[in-house]
C-alpha cells in the first residue's frame, strides 16, 4: 500500500473516531469503481458511521439500486454507503442560467450540507469535487497535496502526501483514506447493488445464450479504441470455444457494436445495459475483453477474468486490479492521456492472435478451477 502523511493543521487524535464520513468521487465509471476498495476499507475501521458519497447521477447505480431509497438503512440493494448524494455538474454548466439548474442545485446542496458531516475525503482532486466538498461544511476536509488539479488543494483542509505517481490507482485510494482510518484495514471484496429488476432480465438473456464472455468496444476516447473488427475475430474464435460473446455498448457507440457484430459472422450479440444491468450481466460472464473502460474496472471488481488491451495509459497505473487477467500492450505504446480520435499506434500492434491466446489461456484456467476443463475446447 502507498504511504501517507498528513499535512496543515495540527495532528489529528492518534485513533480518530468519526460518527459520519462523506467520499466525493463524482465520476467517470471506472475511476469510482478504483475508489470503492477504499470506501469498503472504511467502512470497515468505522462500521456504525453514516458513510454518505457524492457522485454524478449517471453512476448512481454503481452505489444504489435504481428504485431504491438513497438514504437508510443499507441492505444489497445499497450495500456499501449510508447514503448517496447526487448532483449533475455537466448538465447544470449547460444551463446555469436556468431557474430549474438553481433549484436542483440548491435542493441538493442544501441536502448535503444538512447531514452534517465529520469529514470528508475527496477521491476525485479536481476543484469541483473540491469545492463541493467545502460545501458539505464538514470541518475536516482531506485531500491529496498533489491532485490532479494543483488549484483543488486550496480547498483541502488535511493535505495527504501520496507517494509517487508508479502506484495503482486503487492504492493511491487506499493510501488517502488510510489518513483516517485508525488501523490497517484486512482484505475484503467490493460489494455491488443488487437490482432485482437487472437480475430478472440478465436472467433471462443468460439462459437464452448460455456461456457467454463480454466484448467491450468502446472507450472514453479513440485513442483507447481497438479496431472494432478484430473483436468480432475475437468473437469468432470464442465461438469455436462454446462461449458465445456479448457486445456491451453505451450511448453512442451503437454502430461500434453493429461493426463488431458484422465481423463476426453472428458469433456476437450486441447488447446495451443500463449500470445495474451490466453489474448483472458481469456478474455472469465467463470472461470480458476490452480496453481501458469503465467496464473493463467493474469486472476485475468483480473477480471476473479480463483480457485487457492497453495503448495510450498505463497499466501498472490503471489497469486490472485484483483479478486474473491477461494485459496486453506493445513496447512501443507511450503513455499519452492525450484525447486523440484515432486508435494509438502501438494499439494496433496487438492481433488478434495475441487476444485469442490470451482469452483461451483464461478460460481454460478458469475451467480448469471450476473442474470443468471439458467446457473449453482445444479450438483445432
Amino acid at each position: 500500500m502507498v504511504s501517507g502523511a498528513t499535512k496543515s493543521l495540527p495532528p489529528l487524535a492518534a485513533n480518530p473516531r468519526y460518527k459520519s464520513l462523506l467520499l466525493v468521487r463524482l465520476s467517470a465509471m471506472g475511476d469510482i469503481i478504483h475508489t470503492l476498495p477504499a470506501a469498503v476499507a472504511l467502512r470497515q475501521a468505522f462500521p456504525t458511521a453514516t458513510i454518505g458519497w457524492l457522485i454524478e447521477e449517471r453512476w448512481a447505480e454503481l452505489l444504489c439500486g435504481l428504485r431504491y431509497p438513497r438514504s437508510g438503512p443499507r441492505s444489497e440493494e445499497r450495500p456499501l454507503v449510508d447514503r448517496v448524494h447526487v448532483v449533475k455538474t455537466a448538465e447544470w454548466r449547460r444551463a446555469l442560467f436556468s431557474f430549474k439548474t438553481w433549484q436542483q442545485m440548491a435542493v441538493g446542496l442544501s441536502e448535503l450540507r444538512g447531514v452534517r458531516y465529520d469529514a470528508v475525503i475527496d477521491f476525485q482532486g479536481a476543484v469541483r469535487s473540491a469545492l463541493l466538498a467545502r460545501w458539505s461544511a464538514a470541518p475536516i476536509v482531506f485531500g491529496d497535496a498533489q491532485p490532479r488539479e494543483n488549484a483543488a488543494s486550496m480547498f483541502y483542509t488535511r493535505q495527504i502526501f501520496l507517494s509517487p505517481n508508479g502506484s495503482h490507482v486503487v492504492q493511491q485510494a487506499l493510501a488517502l483514506a488510510q489518513a483516517v482510518i485508525p488501523a490497517p484495514a484486512s482484505e475484503n471484496h467490493v460489494k455491488f447493488p443488487v437490482d432485482a429488476d437487472a437480475e430478472k432480465r440478465i436472467s433471462a438473456l443468460a439462459a437464452e445464450v448460455g456461456s457467454f464472455a463480454i466484448l467491450n468496444p468502446g472507450a472514453g476516447w479513440g485513442a483507447k479504441m481497438w479496431p472494432a473488427e478484430r473483436y468480432g475475430q475475437v468473437a469468432k474464435d470464442l465461438a469455436i470455444q462454446g462461449v458465445r460473446s456479448l457486445v456491451n455498448y453505451g450511448p453512442g457507440e451503437e454502430e461500434l457494436a453493429r461493426t463488431v457484430e458484422a465481423a463476426s459472422d453472428g458469433a456476437a450479440r450486441k447488447v446495451s445495459c443500463s449500470i445495474s444491468e451490466l453489474i448483472a450481466l458481469t456478474r455472469r460472464a465467463r470472461l470480458l475483453v476490452g480496453g481501458d473502460t469503465g467496464p473493463l474496472h467493474l469486472a476485475s471488481a468483480l473477480k471476473i477474468p479480463v483480457v485487457a488491451i492497453f495503448g495510450p495509459t498505463n497499466p501498472a497505473r490503471n489497469g486490472p486490479f485484483g483479478t486474473r487477467s491477461a494485459v496486453l500492450r506493445s513496447a512501443s505504446s507511450v503513455t499519452d492521456h492525450s484525447r486523440y480520435g484515432e486508435p494509438e499506434q502501438g494499439l494496433l500492434e496487438i492481433t488478434v492472435d495475441e487476444v485469442v491466446g490470451a482469452a483461451r489461456t483464461l478460460l481454460q484456467a478458469r475451467a480448469a478451477e471450476a473442474g470443468t476443463s471439458c467446457s473449453v475446447g482445444s479450438g483445432e
